[in-house]
């Protein structure tokens, strides 16, 4: 009887953790692999530690998205933060924009998402459209 607790313990361990280290792009069931990849390079060109002034990382992502996605994190009851350090980190930057997507377009509108990353979440479309050609122009489908 010990052995079956045991047993389903590790199981049951095993299970939550594996389901807890699912990326936030894995959970949300909708691949922004094309659209990461495609801004990565109009950002950064793919340089994990570029930076331009506040922004920094693959994506160039501002401390203060870094704060926003904390908040959107403690909003949901998740214990998991962000640090600005994880600006540079691929994954995780790839995790922060699909948390502000998540959160902010949860239709998951591929032009919004490209739209608010360079104009914000109330983005102008005439002052985001050379940003939304360019990311376009790199997208791969």
């Amino acid at each position: 009887m010990k052995i079956v607790l045991k047993y389903v313990f590790v199981l049951m361990v095993t299970l939550f953790s594996a389901t807890t280290t699912l990326s936030a792009q894995e959970k949300s069931g909708f691949d922004w692999t094309p659209v990461l990849n495609a801004i990565m390079q109009v950002e950064s060109r793919g340089n994990v530690n570029a930076r331009n002034g506040i922004y920094c990382g693959p994506l160039q992502i501002s401390p203060g998205l870094v704060k926003e996605c904390n908040n959107i994190l403690k909003r949901r009851n998740v214990s998991k933060r962000f640090s600005l350090n994880d600006r540079f980190n691929k994954e995780k930057s790839f995790d922060m924009f699909t948390i502000i997507q998540s959160y902010y377009n949860p239709s998951n509108n591929v032009e919004r998402a490209i739209r608010m990353w360079q104009g914000g979440i109330n983005y102008k479309v005439r002052s985001t459209q050379r940003y939304y050609e360019k990311v376009m122009s790199y997208m791969k489908f």
